[in-house]
């Protein structure tokens, strides 16, 4: 998720930890206790392109990361805060469900975690809300903001703390209802269009639950899909995508294009570059734009070649849609199910 989102709800689980001992200080630094997982962007510039998305959301979203530090952490902040009531136990608390209910919100999304790093490096992902979502994080945020305004021993402040847990959560089990409801719409639509296919990812659309979108594998290629769960035409109209792997045998073998392709989860499709090498498209995220006539581009899609040595080159190019008036009202009006 954002840094917003996991600023808050650091925020909020360090609050509910230790707010009565602590009172704003709880919250403080419950909310660096959700920010440290995302420090580990800070290694970029040593690393490559595909050596940044294996490392991202990694060790430092792991559990093994949030049992090992978590204790570290707290013994520091015990001893800083030497005369305050809270414990090494309170502390060692706010840090490891700081970190962990960090990496399980990320797991939420379609990027994931390696929650069992170093065991594994498979990033497990719910797809039940998209990186940035504002009916998660505003509501939340407002309650969270308000408690921070009344004494520690105050009921309400804990009052609105939890109120703040609760609808945050009850928005992400909603998540999770839509995702089935959808789900059954493009199973439907499968088998009513007589398409075969061996297993598929549904996802949501930026900043909402509503509006959905679908990459089912099929034979020799991508099956891709939208529906809103406000369409009242549950007719949906698949884009198929040949998946052209054999583009990728000059590469083959080589541990780069082998973890980038690990990384997709088999989810990729490939087509020729323009001047030189290929490109391959993750699927996994589809095209933000993906439901308009016109179409759109597959939003992380990665340039892979062969410098003058020889040696294997990967870079990520940039296909966000622009984004600008036209584009927000044709999205809200697609989210309401109105089609063009």
């Amino acid at each position: 998720m954002d840094s917003l989102t996991q600023i808050v709800l650091g925020a909020s689980v360090g609050e509910a930890v230790a707010g009565r001992k602590l009172g704003n200080k709880a919250m403080v630094w419950g909310a660096i206790a959700g920010t440290i997982p995302d420090l580990d962007i800070l290694a970029n510039p040593w690393l490559d392109t595909v050596e940044q998305l294996s490392f991202h959301r990694s060790i430092t979203h792991s559990l093994l990361f949030a049992v090992v530090v978590s204790p570290i952490l707290g013994w520091l902040l015990r001893r800083y805060y030497r005369h305050e009531s809270a414990t090494f136990r309170d502390w060692t608390w706010l840090f490891f469900l700081g970190f962990t209910t960090h990496a399980l919100l990320d797991s939420c999304t379609t990027w994931g975690t390696q929650l069992l790093w170093p065991f594994s490096n498979y990033g497990i992902a719910f797809y039940n809300i998209f990186v940035v979502d504002p009916l998660y994080t505003v509501p939340f945020m407002v309650f969270v903001i308000a408690a921070a305004f009344y004494a520690r021993h105050n009921p309400k402040r804990a009052y609105l703390n939890y109120a703040g847990l609760g609808i945050s959560s009850a928005y992400l089990l909603f998540s999770f209802i839509a995702k089935a409801s959808a789900n059954e719409a493009f199973e439907e639509s499968f088998q009513r269009q007589q398409i075969s296919y061996s297993d598929y990812i549904s996802k949501p659309t930026p900043l909402n639950t509503i509006f959905w979108s679908v990459t089912a594998k099929g034979e020799g290629g991508f099956y891709n899909g939208f529906y809103s769960l406000l369409d009242e035409d549950d007719t949906i109209e698949f884009e198929y995508v040949p998946q052209q792997a054999a583009l990728l045998q000059p590469y083959l073998g080589n541990p780069k294009l082998e973890r980038l392709l690990e990384i997709t989860k088999g989810y990729f499709a490939v087509v020729p570059a323009e001047e030189n090498g290929i490109l391959i498209q993750d699927l996994r995220f589809g095209k933000f734009d993906g439901w308009r006539e016109e179409g759109g581009q597959y939003v992380f899609v990665y340039h892979v070649w062969q410098n003058e040595q020889g040696e294997l080159e990967v870079e990520e190019i940039n296909n966000r849609p622009e984004i600008d008036k036209d584009y927000l009202k044709d999205y809200w009006q697609r989210i309401r199910g109105i089609k063009e």
